[in-house]
């Protein structure tokens, strides 16, 4: 089963593409800086992409919708 799971992910954010595009950007921005919301030892994934899907589950990003 992959983790964090999609359905979960959804009922934060309200498009699958809208998912897609706040876990890339947080991905590369992790690559980048190397900063994460969490202690590297509290993820469960190993790469950053899944790491942002889990931080985005926590609620450790901030999604706001544009009209």
């Amino acid at each position: 089963m992959i983790y964090p799971s999609i359905d979960k992910l959804l009922n934060i954010v309200s498009s699958k593409y809208e998912l897609a595009h706040i876990a890339a950007r947080r991905s590369k921005e992790m690559s980048k800086e190397e900063h994460y919301q969490l202690p590297i030892n509290e993820y469960k994934c190993k790469k950053n992409i899944g790491r942002a899907l889990e931080e985005i589950l926590e609620g450790k990003i901030k999604i706001t919708e544009s009209k």
